[in-house]
């Protein structure tokens, strides 16, 4: 027999489900194949994995450590 936990714990799967499928949608925007910052190649698997990418991973990465150390800082 459910009682109020179970049922409560099955909402909250179920909205968990929902919210993990609306992050995995896919961009509409193309991915690059060369990156806007160094022009270095895109490989074919970051492409893939990370729909609508526009840099490599090295400038990706001091995009999110400068975004990171100059966040709310003006």
């Amino acid at each position: 027999m459910a009682d109020l936990m179970d049922y409560e714990q099955e909402r909250q799967a179920l909205v968990l489900e929902a919210q993990i499928t609306n992050a995995r949608k896919c961009s509409a925007l193309p991915s690059a194949f060369v990156c806007e910052e160094c022009d270095a190649p895109i490989p074919a698997a970051r492409r893939a994995a990370v729909p609508g990418v526009d840099t490599c991973v090295s400038c990706q990465q001091i995009r999110e450590t400068q975004n990171h150390l100059y966040a709310g800082k003006a």
